[in-house]
């Protein structure tokens, strides 16, 4: 016949709870004797029933067994304060280091800043304005690069643009539009020149007088 599985939960008939409270204790004192016996291991077993009565096995002395344990116990948590104490020293260690970092990096910036140079000496300020000058020159690297590439990107929205422009004129039948070119709206110098060549001379009296005037000249 087989058996089905005992589920893990408690057993709430009392004659059968005891029953199997007592099957099992019996078990588990004989798998601990086996244990003690076949690996030669110091085993203490301590059971307490439901009813408050005491079951122990040992394969020795149960007294010396707990003594054992609590020597046990005891050298683990020494040996955790320990670990623990040293690593709170490390990271206390650590905290002063990087206090020191950060007051260092903020005297640095105030200097940059142009404050508290007082105290420095003139390679101090050697450094400091040398520093500077790799910055500036790395800032205006990085805004032309900046630069050309909204040039570069203007450029092609434009492209992009026209061909748009030229497509809709297309669909509409529209002549594109195309920007006048000043070389031919410009006159020659000399064109200039000639036709700015007009008669300034001075004539004071009536009209008719200066008609005659210019018809002697002729």
């Amino acid at each position: 016949m087989v058996r089905g599985k005992t589920q893990m939960r408690r057993i709430e008939n009392a004659t059968s709870r005891q029953v199997t409270f007592s099957k099992r204790r019996n078990g588990l004192f004989k798998k601990a004797f086996e244990l003690s016996v076949l690996c030669d291991a110091e085993v203490a077993l301590i059971i307490f029933s439901p009813r408050g009565k005491l079951y122990e096995f040992s394969s020795s002395s149960m007294q010396e067994t707990i003594e054992r344990y609590q020597r046990h116990t005891k050298d683990v948590h020494t040996n955790n304060y320990k670990t623990t104490e040293h690593n709170m020293q490390h990271l206390k260690h650590e905290a002063a280091n990087m206090a020191k970092k950060i007051e260092l990096l903020e005297i640095s910036k105030r200097k940059l800043l142009g404050e508290g140079l007082g105290s420095c000496s003139i390679e101090e300020l050697q450094q400091i304005e040398q520093q500077l000058e790799r910055s500036v020159s790395s800032i205006r690297a990085r805004k032309n690069q900046v630069f050309k590439e909204q040039i570069e990107q203007l450029k092609e929205k434009e492209k992009a643009l026209a061909a748009e422009n030229a497509m809709l004129c297309e669909k509409c039948g529209v002549q594109p539009y195309q920007a006048p070119n000043q070389e031919n709206e410009t006159l020659p110098s000399a064109e200039r020149s000639q036709n700015s060549d007009v008669s300034t001379d001075l004539f004071i009296g009536l009209p008719e007088g200066r008609a005659k005037r210019l018809l002697l000249g002729n």
